[in-house]
């Protein structure tokens, strides 16, 4: 049996080396073991989009220029499931690095802070005497589970999965585009919503483009699912055609995350932590993988509550918000109100944005401006049966 490690992380996706980061940031001498079942680089299914608030994560891990290579995309366009469009420049650019780079440039920068690397699937976990021991083989102060949707060990210490209703699947792919293209582009469909294709252009003549929605609207549809998501993105973005497609599961966010249980804190996807009203989560991997990694190695006492709180002070507001938007974002029209009201109104645009990808949350004057709108436009279409919805473009 290894000697006893200060923390092993099970994930080396964004969550899993930002805990390892931000362990060894915090504490040099710590010793962290770093476990994946499968080798890096490798290709993983996601929007591949990093916000502004991703980068800002970066900088706090020591790793600021880890991405400069990648061109920044300034523009945002978003057509609403009614029609409703908005097009404007973002206030912090985004970037759209490839999984497989960015999660392999992640590792290695653990790797180069001193975290040992290995390849294992961790089968089996067991508390004992303060330690968890995995596999009956790998000893650890504390454990960070960064592995994913499925999360095994998330399983294993009885934190039940997210509820089919708080998930949603979505199929990626890649496409050729114009290389000057840097308009990222979200177009809602009011069939089976939520719903929504995307086109990120990454900046070297290909996009990621993909669909996603639902999964209870998706078996309501009592087609294969491989029929649905793909035929809907290629009638969504029909000049896009992709190549590469894959389907992944996004376990969204329920507003209070279950975030692990006793010595086992759960970052990332393994705790659901995935924006319910974009489907984001790099940001809250890198953030909550972070805060995990710090809370392990400080607090080794009860490293839980420290995360707990940390998470707590960091997006608890955030959360709380984004639960009550998804709830009031199940009716199309709502959306539509928003993304109007973002069209006459930049500061209501860079508030989506802000709320989307990073950690907003939205002051009164401007929900109520959103309100009056949603209500506006369906006593005018009660008024107005099968009346056009409108189209606005900034």
């Amino acid at each position: 049996m290894d000697d006893v490690w200060d923390l092993v992380i099970v994930g080396g996706g964004p969550a899993g080396s930002a805990a390892a980061l931000g362990a060894k940031r915090l504490r040099p001498d710590a010793r962290v073991l770093l476990l994946d079942k499968a080798d890096f680089p490798r290709d993983k299914a996601c929007g591949d989009g990093i916000a502004a608030h991703g980068r800002d994560e970066l900088a706090l891990l020591g790793v600021p220029d880890l991405i400069a290579d990648y061109r920044p995309t300034r523009h945002l366009s978003v057509v609403s499931p009614g029609g409703a469009h908005v097009s404007a420049t973002v206030a912090r650019p985004n970037h759209v690095v490839p999984r497989e780079v960015f999660d392999g440039r992640l590792v290695e920068a653990a790797r180069a802070r001193g975290v040992e690397v290995r390849r294992h699937r961790v089968r089996a976990l067991a508390a004992h005497d303060g330690r968890i021991v995995l596999d009956g083989t790998v000893t650890a102060r504390a454990v960070v589970a960064a592995d994913g949707a499925n999360s095994a060990v998330r399983r294993l210490i009885g934190v039940p999965a997210t509820p089919e209703k708080h998930t949603a699947i979505a199929v990626r792919g890649y496409a050729e585009v114009p290389a000057d293209d840097d308009v990222q582009l979200i177009a809602m469909q009011k069939e089976g919503w939520p719903a929504y294709a995307w086109s990120f252009p990454i900046g070297d003549g290909t996009a990621n483009v993909g669909f996603g929605m639902l999964l209870p609207r998706l078996r309501a549809t009592g087609l294969p699912g491989r029929e649905v998501l793909h035929g809907r993105l290629a009638e969504l973005l029909p000049h896009l055609p992709a190549r590469r497609l894959r389907a992944h599961h996004l376990p969204l966010s329920p507003g209070r995350p279950r975030l692990g249980a006793g010595r086992v804190l759960l970052a990332g996807d393994a705790a659901s932590l995935i924006n319910p009203l974009t489907g984001e989560g790099i940001y809250y991997a890198l953030l909550s993988g972070r805060l995990a990694g710090e809370a392990a190695v400080e607090a080794a006492a009860d490293p839980l509550a420290a995360y707990r709180a940390g998470l707590g002070r960091a997006l608890g507001r955030h959360l709380r918000t984004t639960d009550v938007l998804a709830r009031a974002a199940q009716s199309p029209g709502f959306i539509d109100a928003a993304i109007g009201t973002a069209a006459r109104r930049k500061e209501v645009f860079d508030l989506l944005v802000d709320v989307g990808l990073g950690a907003g949350t939205v002051p009164l004057p401007l929900a109520w401006a959103v309100v009056r709108r949603w209500l506006l436009n369906t006593v005018t279409r009660t008024a107005t049966p099968g009346g056009p919805d409108a189209m606005i473009t900034k």
